[in-house]
């Protein structure tokens, strides 16, 4: 059966079906602290929460939820007297695991990326699996003097400048909504 998957802006009644698919998802993933889907709950009542780059993934057929990605607002500190760069951080990403492997997660990504673009976002940061996000353009964050306010390992912690250039005469430290509980 090959399932024809439609990306759109979640809604308010597909609140439920994310949070089970996050759970399911993240079920089994030995690093998880298994709470992401209360993340999202956060983030959604959050100043950093941008409704349109909430998206759902969908079996175009049923409308069943089988996938989800969130991109907020976060900043990149340049020192004490400096602006911040508003940047976007993508957390979390979850397909349901009986339809992973089958490009969702990459309809997702790519759709959130071009949704963020649109929207005159320069860059996303993430906290992702090393062999995963590059295939999107996304690089060690360390190589652009970015760091994080908690210990990452350098493959995990990633940046991907959505606006060529948009990360230039940039670094410092990632500041994430008071939602991520740092």
């Amino acid at each position: 059966m090959t399932e024809q998957i439609m990306v759109r802006t979640e809604e308010p009644g597909d609140c439920a079906s994310v949070e089970s698919l996050i759970k399911a998802a993240f079920a089994d993933v030995r690093l998880s602290d298994h709470q992401e889907h209360n993340l999202v709950k956060r983030l959604r009542l959050s100043t950093a929460f941008i409704p349109e780059l909430s998206l759902v993934a969908v079996a175009s057929d049923q409308g069943i939820v089988l996938g989800h990605i969130l991109l907020t607002r976060a900043q990149l500190l340049r020192g004490e007297t400096s602006q911040p760069l508003a940047l976007l951080a993508l957390a979390p990403l979850s397909v349901h695991p009986d339809f992973q492997l089958r490009g969702i997660g990459s309809q997702l990504i790519n759709a959130a990326h071009e949704k963020a673009r649109r929207l005159g976002f320069g860059a996303i940061i993430v906290v992702g699996h090393a062999d995963y996000y590059p295939r999107f353009g996304y690089r060690q964050a360390k190589d652009y003097g970015i760091s994080f306010p908690f210990h990452v390992a350098d493959e995990c912690g990633m940046v991907v400048e959505l606006k060529p250039g948009a990360l230039c005469n940039y670094s410092g430290c990632v500041r994430y909504d008071p939602a991520f509980g740092l």
